[in-house]
């Protein structure tokens, strides 16, 4: 039988379909679980403490009964409901929602209310740690770590898609990702709600005050703003690290 042989090129197609196969059932990699606030503040104390005072950090508040009335009013919503559990809702209001690790209104954990770190940098059931390793590592002898890794343990540097999805998504908004349910509360029904993420990246209300990073992480990936939040960024005490 010849390589040519009808009966040979099966067998070729064959040993290469066993071959692939692994890879072509292999399951997708697990999301990283959330660990909420409390780990990172361990850390980041003078960011979280900037983080507190942010509306972020209170946006739960907004689902309680008699919250922001006349709003909810404008947007047919009822102003005495409390949608502290409507999942249409919570979403934009807690850290994680629905996610391994992530807020639960049954079982709620202190340290994932409100829009806070995970919700903007990304699940960091694997990243947490490798700040803590990489800050001992620069603490002791200098030495840095490349920013990569914790990219590639899910650390998310371009987070502009993750504000979008609550800031964006509203009928007739021209955000593509945007998809029900939607956020009632569009520029249609008061300027003030209309978002521009450059903007509100710089914003210390919106997000939280920068502070100066000491350097145990190097290279790419960096957001676009890096440098100039950097440049204008204030030292941190010995005792908030």
């Amino acid at each position: 039988m010849t390589r040519t042989h009808p009966a040979w090129r099966a067998v070729r197609l064959f040993v290469l379909m066993l071959i692939l196969l692994p890879w072509m059932t292999a399951a997708p990699a697990a999301e990283p679980n959330y660990e909420g606030f409390r780990k990172c503040a361990s850390c980041h104390k003078s960011q979280s403490q900037s983080w507190k005072k942010t509306g972020h950090a209170k946006a739960l508040d907004l689902l309680a009964p008699g919250a922001r009335s006349e709003a909810r009013r404008r947007a047919k919503l009822d102003p005495a409901k409390d949608y502290s559990k409507d999942k249409d809702c919570l979403g934009c209001h807690v850290t994680g929602l629905g996610k391994e690790g992530g807020y639960d209104p049954e079982d709620p954990g202190i340290y994932l209310l409100g829009v806070s770190c995970e919700s903007c940098h990304g699940p960091g059931g694997r990243y947490q740690g490798l700040h803590r390793e990489a800050a001992e590592r620069f603490d002791k002898n200098r030495l840095t770590t490349p920013r990569q890794a914790l990219a590639d343990a899910g650390q998310d540097f371009a987070f502009v898609e993750r504000c979008n999805a609550c800031h964006l998504n509203y009928r007739g908004s021209p955000w593509k990702g945007s998809k029900a349910p939607y956020n009632p509360f569009s520029p249609e029904l008061d300027a003030k709600y209309r978002f521009e993420f450059d903007k509100a990246v710089r914003d210390a209300k919106a997000m939280h005050e920068h502070f100066r990073l000491e350097g145990a992480f190097t290279g790419p990936p960096l957001p676009p703003f890096h440098e100039e939040l950097q440049a204008k960024a204030r030292p941190i005490g010995k005792g908030d690290r």
